[in-house]
């Protein structure tokens, strides 16, 4: 009885020690004595207890955050940068042979590369070229990590964290340039109505009744207002007719 109790544990033992469900997303690569066998999975998958080594490995899409790094830019510049990773592991047997621990490594990798590639760029092109930032670290770090069986997809620089001196600089920066076109506006502005001015005069200058038309114009704009009194110049040339007509009956009496 109890050798039969004693069998059946050890059966138990046995099947749950062969046994393996994988899921959809995994991959077990097997070692037999030490020898890779091959890759298998999802499903059921029955190994050899004792004889039989399995690991698992994800083919989810992973994130990965890179610790924030000081960099000193091309034009010396302290800056401190991070960034986020995203790559997936396409042949899951060279992920486990060819590197110790591709997670460790790949984040690592990421670390110097993402130093490396800042340091050789220009502080107005980091802030201003991210996208061409992004592929760079995404191509040189997808080229490094194929042979360990992964695919870098996409690389993203989070943030760049200025010094105060800088953000202060960069904020003069600003106020000056936009100091500047506020002024280039103005004076445009200026220019345009002067050139205006100087088209009415020569309107004007053709045409004097166009001048006593707009002083009437202006009396019937001010007049509409609320005001108690008005003070209005009424150019000499308005009486002109007027004086014209008593200079001619003055000399035809005498």
């Amino acid at each position: 009885m109890i050798t039969t109790i004693t069998g059946i544990i050890l059966l138990l033992f046995l099947l749950a020690a062969a046994i393996r469900v994988l899921n959809e997303y995994e991959r077990g690569i097997i070692f037999r004595l030490g020898r890779v066998i091959g890759s298998k999975g999802p499903g059921l998958i029955i190994l050899i207890p004792i004889v039989d080594k399995m690991v698992k490995v994800s083919l989810r899409l992973i994130t990965m955050d890179v610790d924030p790094q000081d960099v000193i830019t091309k034009d010396n510049v302290s800056v401190t940068v991070n960034a986020v990773i995203y790559f997936r592991v396409m042949d899951p047997q060279n992920a486990i042979i060819e590197v110790e621990n591709y997670m460790y490594a790949t984040s690592q990798l990421a670390q110097t590369t993402l130093r490396s590639v800042c340091g050789q760029a220009e502080l107005d092109e980091l802030l201003s070229e991210r996208e061409h930032i992004n592929n760079r670290l995404q191509e040189i770090l997808d080229a490094q990590t194929d042979p360990w069986g992964i695919k870098v997809s996409t690389v993203e620089v989070k943030h760049i964290d200025l010094p105060q001196e800088m953000q202060r600089a960069m904020a003069k920066q600003a106020e000056a340039e936009r100091e500047r076109r506020a002024k280039v506006i103005n004076a445009e502005g200026e220019f345009q109505a002067a050139t205006r001015l100087a088209e009415a005069a020569t309107i004007i200058e053709d045409h004097p009744m166009a001048l006593q038309l707009r002083y009437l114009q202006t009396l019937k704009e001010v007049s509409a207002e609320n005001n108690s009194t008005t003070i209005f110049p009424i150019p000499i040339d308005l009486f002109k007719p007027f004086l014209s007509q008593v200079e001619k009956k003055t000399s035809e009496k005498a």
